[in-house]
């Protein structure tokens, strides 16, 4: 489906909140619509829209605290590198689902059931599902029963009555999605273009959400069950056919009346590539490089990691006649961060570019910063000159470069941003739309100096998933492990490594034949001999005998990428902390680096202490600390203080003992 039913709709669609009900109530003209009257199979694409606008910075920003991403941003950075947690990263994920989604899903239920829409009411379910756990996953109590009904001050629920309303919504929706529609009510397909009106894939979303949310529980002896969550995954995606995503375009100038940003692209994109802030951190790259200590370098690698190009030769006219790719490598800031020591956890400069020969003089008076810079000159064959303690830098014209005299900013070019182009963000670049390359400017156009390939999942063009039969195979190997069945389990655990394989394989295939390649190299299809010697290499248990937790987690974990998924697998496993039953150390280097300062948030003294780690986000201070602070305070009364980042969500506890102890 190349076109996006939401586009032609957005004029006859206007976007309800509960506090605006009374004032829409006046308007009956059938070209203005109001929150009743909208027709049912008009507000779900919006539904989806936004739900996958909110689920990308939710995703995008959890991705930062897992290890995926590195961020320059000064609010992101807290949680990518100081882990000083800064509550201005609390708002958005909040504002978009209560403001953009949640009272929507509550309207498409109330117009729905009242026509008797079966799978609409089921599809609001499944949102409604999506959005709250979402919610729990990341503030642990929020209003949710009294949510989007008009109250201007809901009362919060705990952790427990999320779960269990989220779990109760997918149930019905099994039931709903089960029933034959009526003659004359809306066909699912007519305002679906997630699924397109599969309602067996609607059905196997449905279990596919039950066995993830299942497995939540793992900590819990009196509630988790492996043997119903394998039974929810035989009713879940079957192969990469099954899997649900909300496909990206790049065929629209359009944007967004609420938010302001493209309407048709992924909403990963919309955070973690529609800036220059954001780059691939070190800890996922040495995944991507040396997985199992292997020195094997994964055939997703150059899909996920950006490149720029270097070594740029001009012509008379000033175009591109030579050049080499320069792959990123990933931020330090777990490590020895010995970069980011030297200029600060937020200093990693942003490149330029250069149409003509430009010097740069630096001032170098550490004998060994100066003799390791010279060396770098050397070997990328860039002409200098050194007259005591500063060194004169010519860069070529056609040159990707660091626009500051600061010697310890020059390198950092090898530090590919994740930024990528959509029409809708060109600005005065006539990029077609099958460009999708990130250029400093437009002289870098012009002459055809790619600044940046962009990232797998993270290109305007990129589908978003909200469910895979990858991560239904690892959490089968998971289940299968902590059940003492290693064959089973790494039966799983391969067809999950592949799976995730073939589902890149297709999407890369699918770009080539739509001409994304003809500029950008990384978007074409993995060479299948390079993904068969990788699934026979040391970066790949070979025997079900060795197949550690670990394996399974870290394959998963590179499967998944920006999702919020990996950040609530670490927590189940506690980190790095190597406490959780027999498994051993599941993350290891997950660890506080050497720009940790924060204490105020993170007070336990050790790994083995839950608190020692960021375990959820503090509530948005604006909407639920300052104007509805009576009722989240009655709840929780810590949810104001600086360290509620380290207090464990209802499902990450042991027992319920444990969670309301933490509410006291």
């Amino acid at each position: 489906m190349k076109n996006l039913k939401f586009i032609i709709l957005g004029s006859v669609l206007v976007l309800s909140t509960a506090s605006c009900k009374k004032w829409l109530d006046v308007n009956t003209d059938p070209d203005n619509p109001n929150n009743t009257s909208v027709l049912i199979q008009n507000r779900l694409p919006w539904i989806e829209h936004f739900y996958m606008y909110s689920s990308g910075v939710a995703n995008y920003r959890t991705a930062c605290q897992a290890g995926v991403y590195y961020s320059v941003s000064a609010t992101q950075n807290t949680l990518s590198t100081t882990w000083q947690c800064s509550s201005g990263n609390s708002t958005t994920p909040y504002q978009t689902w209560f403001v953009a989604v949640s009272s929507n899903v509550t309207d498409l239920y109330n117009s729905a059931k009242k026509q008797n829409a079966y799978h609409y009411m089921a599809a609001a379910d499944v949102f409604h599902a999506l959005g709250f756990m979402q919610m729990l996953d990341i503030y642990g109590e929020m209003p949710y029963t009294e949510a989007a009904t008009g109250n201007p001050s809901p009362k919060p629920d705990d952790g427990k009555t999320i779960y269990n309303g989220c779990m109760a919504k997918l149930n019905e929706a099994i039931s709903l999605f089960s029933q034959t529609q009526p003659a004359g009510v809306p066909a699912l397909s007519a305002g679906d273009y997630m699924n397109n009106g599969d309602v067996s894939k609607w059905l196997k979303l449905c279990w596919g959400l039950k066995a993830r949310y299942m497995l939540k529980l793992s900590k819990k002896a009196d509630l988790y069950n492996a043997d119903s969550i394998l039974y929810c995954l035989s009713q879940g995606p079957q192969s990469n056919a099954d899997n649900t995503v909300v496909p990206g375009f790049n065929n629209s100038t359009t944007t967004d009346y609420l938010l302001g940003d493209p309407v048709v692209t992924n909403g990963i994109f919309n955070y973690a590539a529609y800036g220059s802030n954001q780059r691939i951190a070190q800890y996922y790259y040495n995944l991507l490089t040396n997985l199992r200590g292997s020195g094997v370098v994964d055939p997703r690698m150059s899909k996920i990691m950006p490149a720029s190009m270097t070594d740029v030769r001009l012509d008379g006219n000033g175009r591109v006649t030579s050049y080499k790719w320069l792959r990123s490598v990933g931020v330090d800031s777990y490590g020895p961060a010995t970069r980011l020591l030297k200029g600060g956890p937020n200093s990693i400069a942003l490149q330029s570019y250069t149409p003509t020969d430009i010097t740069k003089t630096y001032t170098i008076n550490d004998p060994t910063d100066l003799a390791n810079f010279i060396a770098g000159q050397i070997a990328d064959e860039r002409p200098y000159t050194v007259n005591g303690n500063n060194v004169t830098v010519t860069y070529r014209a056609g040159s990707i470069y660091i626009n500051s005299t600061n010697y310890v900013l020059a390198g950092d070019t090898v530090y590919v941003n994740l930024r990528s182009t959509a029409q809708a963000t060109a600005g005065s670049i006539p990029q077609p739309a099958t460009d999708v390359n990130w250029y400093q400017s437009i002289a870098a156009y012009n002459a055809g100096v790619v600044g940046s390939t962009g990232s797998f999942q993270s290109r305007p063009v990129s589908d978003q998933d909200i469910l895979t039969y990858h991560e239904m195979c690892f959490i089968k190997a998971e289940v299968y492990m902590r059940k003492g069945d290693v064959a089973n389990a790494y039966t799983a655990y391969l067809a999950g490594i592949q799976a995730n394989m073939d589902k890149m394989q297709a999407k890369l295939t699918e770009w080539q034949a739509e001409g994304y390649t003809a500029t950008n190299p990384d978007m074409a299809p993995m060479n299948p001999a390079d993904i068969a010697a990788y699934m026979t290499s040391a970066a790949v248990c070979q025997n079900a005998g060795t197949l550690t937790m670990s394996d399974i987690m870290l394959q998963k974990y590179i499967a998944m990428g920006a999702s919020i998924e990996n950040w609530n697998d670490m927590r189940r496993f506690n980190f790095s902390a190597g406490d959780v039953g027999s498994f051993g150390v599941v993350y290891p280097g997950y660890q506080r680096g050497p720009l940790f300062t924060g204490t105020a948030q993170l007070t336990g003294s050790s790994p083995t202490d839950p608190r020692y780690w960021m375990r959820r986000w503090m509530l948005p201070p604006v909407y639920e600390i300052n104007y509805n602070s009576i009722n989240t305070l009655a709840l929780n009364p810590h949810a104001a203080d600086p360290n509620i980042w380290s207090m464990p969500v209802w499902w990450d506890c042991a027992t319920d003992a444990e969670y309301y102890g933490y509410l006291q």
